[in-house]
């Protein structure tokens, strides 16, 4: 009975051996397949941290270009801002100008206006005059036809006289 258990345990004891071996190798290759998926792992992502390593470099250049392009825009504002606020002073410094002339202007018409009413009441005065010194001129040559009649008629009496004499 000893040499059967003895048998029976050398069997189990090369079963067990067997199964060691079996399971050995199994892990020797798990561990095989383990290491080439790790390193396919390893090596993906390894191109991912590089990939994600370009994108945040990208990103950084665009955030950069960005950061510019708002203080561009922001010198950009300032400035017409300060065209803005001087294209107001300007307009008030017209507009006040422009009221100063239009009151000039104002004063010119009525300075023309009362100068142009000086001038019809001369101009009346001188038509009256004109009027009047026409009128003296046709007496004047009336008296002096008067006077040249009278002369006439002074001299023909004359002769007469002078001629009866």
């Amino acid at each position: 009975k000893e040499q059967d258990t003895s048998a029976h345990l050398e069997r189990m004891k090369k079963n067990l051996e067997q199964t060691v071996k079996d399971l050995q190798h199994r892990l020797d290759e798990a561990e095989q397949l383990a290491m080439k998926g790790g390193k396919k792992q390893l090596q993906k992502l390894e191109a991912r941290v590089r990939e994600v390593e370009n994108e945040l470099e990208a990103e950084q250049k665009r955030s950069a270009d960005a950061v510019k392009g708002v203080r561009k825009y922001e010198r950009r504002v300032k400035e017409l801002s300060y065209q803005s606020e001087e294209d107001r002073k300007n307009v008030l410094r017209l507009q006040d100008l422009v009221d100063k002339l239009q009151l000039k202007v104002k004063a010119y018409k009525r300075q023309c206006e009362e100068t142009e009413e000086q001038a019809n009441i001369h101009m009346s005065k001188f038509r009256k005059v004109q009027h009047e010194l026409e009128e003296a001129e046709e007496r004047a040559d009336i008296a002096e036809s008067q006077v040249n009649k009278l002369r006439s008629k002074s001299r023909d009496i004359s002769v007469k006289s002078t001629a009866e004499e």
